[in-house]
């Protein structure tokens, strides 16, 4: 039991109104205590905190049942708390912080946290956590566990650093084949500069247009509005005109920028969404408007033929006269992607509007050109889905065979 092996602290002080403070908090699903904020002591509205010390137990009383526990880190020493956490001090004679912060993460202790109380929103108190059970082995053998964990997790920290490495390659190798340099959010012109009054889109400081348009008079190719150039879908689709009973929804969440479509979520046409608006075709590009600098962009595949999307997207159908993964790929890199962030409107949700859409400008290559550059991009994309799909598999089967050794061998 924990009891052996921790210690409530139950030790509290008074904020300072003039001084700085770290407070934290507990990521649910075990993944651990992060910096809430930085936070002068006159804007926190109750005076008796708690003091955390690198490497103590911090549990959330709410939250607890979701997960939200974990060890504080040495970057946290000296945060504050308030009384809906509970610290706990760790024998380290008896137990690694390292160990422990593994230990929680899994399902076997997890599911002694959720039988706790009455209801999933019941409460944590310290002498739950105190009665919880978890194996404990030797000092030598948790280092020994703690260093395989580390070094298989290296391993998938490695592959993700790769895969933002070929990120970064796809978008030097696309603006180098357009002659365009790479794109900087901040930089400094230097001297005076002349642009073309036609080619001014906005006049505040905070735009990027002036440069974006500065650095595309120099590309290799014309330069062209995609309202020019590509053709908006104009698919309707009314639930009122339905003579099945489902349809299959494809949402802005359901898109990954590499992946593409992740999946079509099968309901009844009664319970359409009111966003359920078009449908889409095999090869449209479809185009998620609501904050698109998240890069929600995906070419419509067979399987997903039929289906019908939000009105947070827009549909571009594919053509003979222009290649849709270039477009896409264009949209993703910098200066896309910085042009539509300057035509976003709205608050909460920041949006782009079809008709300044139709307004970014791009490149254009003919179609054949297009197609070859874009040779080069697909297999870089092929290479970051391969790693990305192994680092997941990698954590996975960690989590899962430290879980197995650990709680599997101590039943038995």
């Amino acid at each position: 039991e924990l009891k052996q092996v921790l210690t409530h602290r139950k030790k509290f002080i008074t904020i300072n109104n003039e001084e700085y403070y770290k407070r934290c908090r507990v990521q649910v699903q075990g993944k651990g205590v992060v910096l809430r904020d930085t936070i002068i002591g006159k804007e926190i509205k109750t005076k008796k905190q708690q003091l955390c010390k690198v490497d103590d137990f911090l549990v959330a009383e709410i939250d607890a049942k979701v997960g939200g526990f974990g060890v504080v880190p040495k970057e946290l020493e000296g945060a504050v708390v308030s009384g809906h956490y509970f610290l706990f001090d760790i024998d380290a004679k008896q137990l690694l912080p390292e160990y422990l912060g593994l230990i929680v993460k899994t399902n076997g202790f997890l599911r002694q946290v959720k039988s706790t109380g009455s209801t999933n929103y019941a409460a944590i108190r310290p002498h739950h956590v105190m009665g919880y059970k978890i194996p404990l082995p030797t000092i030598p053998e948790q280092k020994k566990i703690v260093e395989v964990y580390n070094e298989e997790i290296d391993k998938a920290l490695r592959l993700k650093g790769e895969v933002e490495n070929i990120e970064q390659e796809i978008e030097t190798y696309f603006l180098t084949e357009l002659g365009l340099p790479p794109f900087k959010i901040k930089s400094k012109i230097k001297g005076l500069f002349t642009i073309n009054f036609m080619d001014l889109e906005r006049w505040d400081f905070f735009s990027t247009d002036v440069r974006i348009a500065q650095s595309l008079s120099n590309t290799n190719y014309p330069v062209k509005t995609i309202g020019s150039t590509f053709k908006i879908a104009k698919r309707s689709w009314d639930k009122r005109n339905v003579y099945q009973k489902t349809f299959r929804y494809i949402e802005i969440g359901a898109i990954d920028p590499i992946k593409g479509i992740l999946r079509a979520k099968p309901l009844p046409v009664d319970e359409a969404p009111s966003r359920a608006t078009q449908t889409i075709r095999e090869g449209d590009l479809i185009i998620g408007t609501t904050r698109p600098y998240l890069k929600k962009f995906a070419i419509v595949g067979s399987e997903y033929d039929g289906d019908v999307c939000s009105s947070g997207f827009t549909v571009i159908p594919s053509s003979p006269d222009y290649y849709l993964p270039y477009l896409m790929q264009f949209l993703k890199c910098a200066y896309g992607i910085e042009q539509l962030k300057n035509r976003m409107s709205g608050g909460l949700y920041p949006a782009i509007t079809e008709r300044e859409l139709k307004e970014v400008k791009i490149p254009l290559p003919d179609i054949k050109e297009q197609e070859k550059i874009m040779e080069k991009v697909q297999i870089k994309e092929k290479n970051i889905l391969s790693n990305k799909a192994l680092a997941e598999k990698i954590l996975t089967e960690v989590q899962e065979q430290f879980e197995q050794r650990i709680f599997e061998s101590h039943e038995n």
